[in-house]
């Protein structure tokens, strides 16, 4: 009896959900994509897109649309999948207790006593798919199940059939049933630890399942190759417990945001989000990292802060609208030239946190009222929906609903802390992704002939006249920036 896990993966998850909210769109390729913008990439694709077109999950946009004209594009509805995840939850429940969702569309089940027979651990998976059917999803959205001696090799095995598939792997299958796969296939090798392997002598699945475990301790540089090692061998290794190192949110700007003002707007509301979800989980942040890139530009904007541990809105704002002030007299003095480089994407990341019980309560009376000021506006937009409540410094970001809902990998987002407030008149996106796409298009079309034609008017400038500059640095760390 070596199976002890079963790994429940969900197939096209996103893509699935939609084919299902809308019968129009079954048995067509779709994919989902998190902005209407040609410039991104997919987050989701059907199995229909990923059999007959090769479009998967990162695969460019302009590249799917290159290789399916016909694709449906459908704008990512992330609240409504965490829905259907909590319902697909309870559905396994009825069959067997799970573990803690590795994702929004993987699920670890542990099987303890005779459950651990393969016999038994199969009927668990067939339960499991005909549960997922009678919750009223019925084929539109199924799932793939790995059942393997370790949690490694079941999420392994759950990638091998698929889809709407079942692969057992018992100990006595190793290390052959992973011969046939490529190192990629393996979950903890990318691109990188590829290359690293390659350069040890290991190019194969079938010779990194016959290294020692030395070879691969010092293939990884680490312990990580050793415990890497044991997976393959079907060792069940226990489950880590890893503090977080930080909480943060990025954004691509649309067209209509990508002023400085748009921009602080936006990495306001990213960080109001963030401070909350931060008081959520009971932390507090030493330090903030800002980020922004320019278009048509390889310099980039970033600030690394340090400070004592907070978690109130109104104090990090400050912070970060006080790190802005150095670009936003750059944009006045012409040192950086706004209409020629717009602002493109912006993130900000809340570092070095620690637990709330380990500082001490407030001193001061102006931080204790930013502090219920913060535990106020989490208590109104937990009960009304996201910027149901918010700064007036947010407003062009609430106002043109800018970042939205995300889902990120291996975490499931809480709707309450992130979800929209429809209660101050936002206009929601349309159902159809095609027409906010080639309005999409259009803008960063007129974008792009407008920066022709300045630079085309720039080169009959004399020389040094109008140049981007080097900006004064903004006194916020001893850390340098290329602006």
């Amino acid at each position: 009896m070596t199976l002890r896990c079963l790994f429940v993966d969900f197939d096209s998850f996103f893509a699935s959900v939609e084919q299902h909210d809308d019968p129009a769109l079954r048995g067509r390729p779709v994919a989902v994509i998190p902005v209407a913008s040609t410039t991104t990439c997919c987050i989701a694709a059907s199995k229909e897109a990923k059999r007959d077109f090769g479009i998967k999950t990162g695969t460019g946009v302009a590249e799917a649309l290159a290789r399916c004209p016909d694709i449906a594009l459908q704008l990512a509805r992330p609240a409504r999948y965490v829905r259907v995840h909590h319902q697909f939850l309870d559905a396994i429940q009825s069959c067997i207790p799970h573990g803690k969702a590795a994702s929004v569309d993987e699920v670890p089940c542990w099987l303890i006593g005779r459950e651990r027979e393969r016999r038994n651990a199969e009927r668990i998976a067939r339960d499991i798919k005909q549960a997922l059917r009678n919750i009223g999803f019925g084929d539109s959205l199924t799932c793939s199940i790995g059942i393997a001696p370790n949690k490694f090799l079941a999420k392994t095995a759950s990638d091998m059939n698929k889809p709407d598939g079942l692969t057992v792997i018992e100990q006595a299958d190793l290390p052959h049933a992973l011969h046939g796969l490529a190192l990629r296939d393996l979950c903890g090798i990318g691109p990188s630890m590829e290359a690293r392997l390659q350069r040890a002598g290991i190019a194969t699945t079938a010779q990194l399942c016959a290294a020692s475990r030395d070879r691969l301790r010092r293939a990884w540089g680490s312990i990580e190759g050793e415990r890497f090692w044991l997976q393959l061998q079907g060792f069940d290794l226990p489950e880590r417990t890893t503090q977080r190192a930080s909480v943060g949110h990025s954004h691509v700007l649309g067209p209509e945001l990508r002023t400085f003002a748009g921009m602080r707007s936006v990495l306001f509301k990213l960080l109001a989000k963030a401070a909350m979800r931060l008081r959520d989980e009971g932390l507090l942040a030493g330090g903030m990292s800002i980020a922004i890139r320019f278009v048509g530009m390889e310099a980039r904007f970033e600030r690394h802060l340090r400070f004592a541990p907070l978690d109130d809105t109104p104090a990090l704002l400050e912070l970060l609208g006080r790190n802005l002030q150095g670009l936003e007299r750059a944009a006045r003095e012409g040192r950086w030239q706004v209409k020629r480089h717009p602002p493109l994407s912006v993130a900000v990341t809340l570092v070095d946190v620690s637990p709330r019980l380990a500082a001490c309560g407030e001193l001061m009376a102006d931080r204790l009222r930013a502090r219920q000021a913060s535990a106020l506006l989490d208590r109104v937009n937990q009960k009304y929906g996201n910027n149901a409540l918010y700064m007036g410094s947010m407003a062009d970001a609430v106002e043109h609903n800018a970042a939205p809902m995300r889902i990120p990998f291996q975490q499931i987002p809480k709707p309450a802390l992130e979800e929209e407030s429809p209660l101050h008149g936002i206009e929601q996106a349309p159902t159809d992704a095609a027409d906010l796409l080639q309005l999409r298009m259009n803008q960063f079309k007129v974008l792009a002939e407008k920066t022709h034609r300045e630079r085309a008017a720039k080169r009959h400038l004399p020389a040094g006249a109008g140049g981007w500059g080097m900006p004064r640095p903004v006194q916020c760390g001893p850390q340098p920036s290329l602006f």
